[in-house]
């Protein structure tokens, strides 16, 4: 009953999401400041209940392989910290000039690639699941490494921002877990093989999104009253969200196209379009020097991600596959 509700949790996680962003903002109105103690107090908890569970799930060793995939995981190394992050400013400097803590938030939504999703969405497209793999494993340790330095270069002088404790934020929140994740990977897979931890690996997946549900709960009520200052501000920040998710995926289905198979181009798509928004959200809520009003663009985009993947599915299987029209294509996933 347990591994059902879990799996409800995820397979509905965009509700699951709009719900506790709508519930946090109105908690947030009403909570006194005790309770709001509180509940900051169990950012921590919730974190970690967030990101081990993932890292269950993400083979780290995948970055072994990366010389048989070297020309995906390379082009998708450069869309994803080149071509992203150019985006991002773009978008950032016309839309967010008022607001930078927005722009932070979208900062770490093109800085941080790669998700679970990756490899679910890769494999329903009839993708390269092992471009996929490799390329989630050697983006996000990419990730990881150069974040810090990245947004000491992008985040506005008049946000104060300490990459150094980005580094003390991002080892606490991610590498800690990605070390314990890892470590407990192998010890199921030596107990319960490769079949046995098939089965399990819904039940990491929900406990994943159970995390994401209460850290954006969380998020929303500690900023509610900053956020709903402006609530038409607020609101608009899903335009350069759309515009930036929609770039990415024509910039990576056209150099798919272009200069790989076709199997790769699907995983090349995944691997650029597909951000991990669980350790975007986790960093900016866990560190102090981060404004902490940059969670909203992620939020959002937990929104925006999942029907981004379905529709690129539907196309390359049913558009391209199947020789439906595109918006037949498209009524299928609604």
């Amino acid at each position: 009953m347990l591994r059902n509700a879990l799996t409800a949790v995820k397979e509905n996680l965009i509700y699951v999401v709009l719900g506790s962003l709508v519930a946090g903002l109105a908690f947030g109105q009403v909570a006194g400041t005790g309770t709001k103690s509180l509940v900051k107090a169990a950012v921590l908890p919730v974190l970690f209940l967030m990101i081990y569970p993932m890292m269950i799930n993400i083979d780290l060793r995948e970055v072994l392989n990366l010389r048989g995939h070297a020309k995906p995981v390379g082009l998708s190394l450069v869309v994803n910290f080149v071509v992203a992050p150019l985006i991002a400013v773009g978008l950032a400097r016309t839309f967010f000039a008022g607001n930078p803590a927005y722009a932070v938030g979208l900062y770490f939504i093109a800085l941080i690639p790669t998700s679970g999703m990756t490899a679910a969405w890769t494999g329903l497209a009839d993708g390269d699941l092992e471009s996929a793999l490799v390329a989630m494993a050697v983006n996000l340790l990419a990730a990881v490494a150069i974040l810090p330095a990245y947004l000491s270069m992008l985040v506005p002088a008049s946000v104060a921002f300490d990459p150094t404790a980005l580094y003390q934020q991002l080892a606490q929140v991610v590498a800690i877990p990605m070390i314990a994740g890892n470590l407990t990977r192998r010890v199921l897979l030596r107990r319960y093989g490769s079949d046995g931890f098939k089965r399990l690996k819904p039940t990491f997946g929900g406990l994943s999104s159970v995390g994401v549900m209460f850290i954006v709960f969380i998020a929303m009520t500690m900023r509610s009253q900053s956020i709903l200052a402006d609530p038409v501000a607020s609101a608009s920040t899903i335009v350069p969200l759309v515009i930036f998710y929609a770039v990415i995926l024509a910039v990576g289905a056209g150099l798919g196209r272009a200069l790989l198979d076709t199997e790769r181009g699907v995983a090349l798509v995944y691997a650029t379009s597909m951000r991990n928004l669980s350790i975007a959200v986790a960093v900016v809520v866990a560190a102090d020097s981060v404004p902490a009003e940059a969670v909203l663009p992620i939020a959002l985009a937990y929104i925006l991600q999942p029907p981004l993947g379905a529709v690129y599915m539907h196309y390359r299987r049913d558009v391209v596959g199947e020789g439906l029209s595109l918006r037949e294509a498209v009524a299928k996933v609604v």
